[in-house]
């Protein structure tokens, strides 16, 4: 019996599943329908992490800040950060229609491919600022003595994000993130910082789906927090590899599904097409 299946090759950036009869189908679509759901989404999971090695093969020096896109290379980036998109939409997407659960596995290979996609967008100016960009303290040389806060944009409105500041004795605030809070500062409540910023993301993903919210306001703020928790949470600090640990993998893995998923959803609100499945033209290229 025959069954739908991935389409993916080494020139291919991304993959997408077709029917049995070799239309492209998302990965939703085939789960409302097939017999066997439960086999589907995680084969898709696996599918993006072959399709993950294979883009840090192909951009890894571009992805980790050694040198900047040139000529092609920019569409080529373009189209890694829209296929990263589209599949992990598809994938919360279907853990939505099936019940299932995303677990650690799911959370690390999604993660890495969130990563993936904001480093992809960020030599292509598409990632957006960060919060309080310009509103913050340019720090000196040397050691700076303070407080770690997450200051959120406008507490009123927290899918506006947040950002991590150390807040001196003078009242001065200079930027900083989760992974020096975690790895370079003294005296920090790591388990708080943690829970605090899990709070930040979790509210600025909610907020994302308000009928009045700033899709591209929604996608900023969660697209930083969510690329800060990712990078605190590297396998090492050479990798791009999202290791969960801890007795909040569950929670943490779910975090990041749906966090991804919502800046997908926010940011196709103003760029139909990002979601779309590849077209004939594209197929037969």
């Amino acid at each position: 019996m025959s069954r739908p299946r991935i389409v993916q090759n080494e020139d291919q950036i991304g993959f997408h599943w077709v029917t049995t009869a070799g239309v492209p189908v998302s990965l939703v679509d085939l789960v409302r329908s097939d017999s066997e759901p439960e086999r589907l989404v995680p084969t898709h999971l696996e599918a993006l992490d072959d399709a993950l090695i294979i883009a840090a093969g192909r951009f890894g020096e571009i992805l980790g800040g050694g040198r900047r896109p040139a000529g092609p290379e920019e569409q080529d980036l373009r189209e890694l950060h829209r296929a990263i998109d589209r599949l992990c939409h598809e994938y919360e997407a279907a853990l939505t229609v099936t019940g299932l659960t995303a677990g650690a596995r799911g959370g690390q290979i999604i993660g890495t491919a969130a990563l993936f996609g904001i480093r992809a967008r960020l030599p292509l100016g598409l990632l957006g600022p960060a919060p309080l960009d310009g509103q913050l303290d340019d720090p000196s040389l040397g050691v700076v003595g303070g407080f770690g806060e997450l200051h959120q944009v406008d507490p009123a409105q927290p899918g506006k994000g947040a950002r991590w500041v150390v807040r001196t004795e003078e009242g001065r605030r200079y930027p900083a993130t989760l992974s020096m809070l975690m790895f370079d500062s003294s005296g920090v409540n790591k388990d708080a910082a943690l829970d605090e910023h899990r709070e930040a993301l979790r509210a600025v993903t909610v907020a994302a789906i308000a009928a009045d919210v700033d899709p591209l306001a929604a996608a900023c703020g969660i697209d930083w927090l969510l690329y800060d928790w990712l990078m605190a949470h590297r396998d090492g600090p050479d990798s791009a590899a999202i290791a969960l640990k801890g007795k909040s993998v569950d929670g943490d893995a779910t975090m990041i599904v749906c966090a991804a998923a919502a800046s997908a959803r926010a940011r196709a609100t103003i760029d139909p097409g990002l979601l779309e499945l590849p077209g004939p033209a594209r197929l037969s290229s």
